[in-house]
C-alpha cells in the first residue's frame, strides 16, 4: 500500500509495507477513525500483512521498527504501543478497552444506543487502559491481549492465550486466562 492511499494521519516508515487481504483502504482502515495526528505510526522495515487497524477518535497506535504482523487485529480507543522486532501471528487481537459497561443495565442501555433504535443516544462510559508490548515479543496465532496489559521484552505468548495481566520479560505464557509456564 502506498502512502498516497493511507489516511492522512498514518505514518508509514521506510521499507515498511501493508499487504495481503487488507490491500484496499476499505479493509485495513475501514474502522480507523482516529482524529489524532499521527493516529497510527508504523516504524521502519515492518510488514503488516492483512492487519485490521480499528482506532477510535482519540486513539493512537504506535508500532516500532522491524515488526511483522499477519492478519492481526488492533483495536484501540486509547493507546496501543508495540516495541521493535515484535511478531504477531494470524488472527491475534490486541484491544485496549472493554467497549461496553460492566453493569448489566448500563450494558443494555449502551447496546440500545449503538443500535438503529438508539436514535443518537449517548454511549455509556467503559473502561479503557493502554496496552504496551515491549521489544522482541512473539505473540502466537489466535492469542488475545486485553486492556491494561504490559507484555515484557522477549516474552513468548503461546497460540490461543488470553492475556489479562502483565507478562514478565523473558517468560512464556499460555492458557485462558494466560499463566506463566516458563521464566528465565
Amino acid at each position: 500500500m502506498h502512502d498516497a492511499t493511507l489516511p492522512a494521519n498514518v505514518r508509514l516508515g521506510p521499507n515498511s509495507i501493508i499487504t495481503g487481504d487488507c490491500l484496499t483502504r476499505d479493509r485495513a482502515f475501514r474502522l480507523f477513525r482516529s482524529r489524532l495526528d499521527p493516529g497510527l505510526v508504523i516504524g521502519a522495515g515492518c510488514t503488516m500483512d492483512g492487519v485490521m487497524f480499528n482506532a477510535g477518535p482519540k486513539a493512537r497506535i504506535e508500532i516500532g521498527d522491524h515488526c511483522h504482523f499477519h492478519e492481526a487485529t488492533l483495536i484501540s480507543d486509547l493507546a496501543i504501543r508495540v516495541g521493535c522486532r515484535v511478531v504477531i501471528g494470524w488472527h491475534a487481537t490486541v484491544i485496549d478497552a472493554d467497549f461496553h459497561p460492566m453493569d448489566a443495565a448500563a450494558r443494555m442501555a449502551d447496546a440500545v444506543a449503538c443500535s438503529p433504535l438508539g436514535w443518537g443516544a449517548p454511549r455509556r462510559p467503559f473502561e479503557r487502559r493502554p496496552v504496551v508490548i515491549e521489544d522482541d515479543v512473539w505473540i502466537g496465532p489466535n492469542a488475545t491481549i486485553l486492556k491494561g496489559v504490559r507484555v515484557g521484552a522477549r516474552a513468548w505468548v503461546e497460540p490461543g492465550a488470553v492475556v489479562v495481566s502483565d507478562v514478565p520479560p523473558d517468560s512464556r505464557v499460555l492458557g485462558n486466562p494466560a499463566r506463566v509456564v516458563a521464566e528465565p
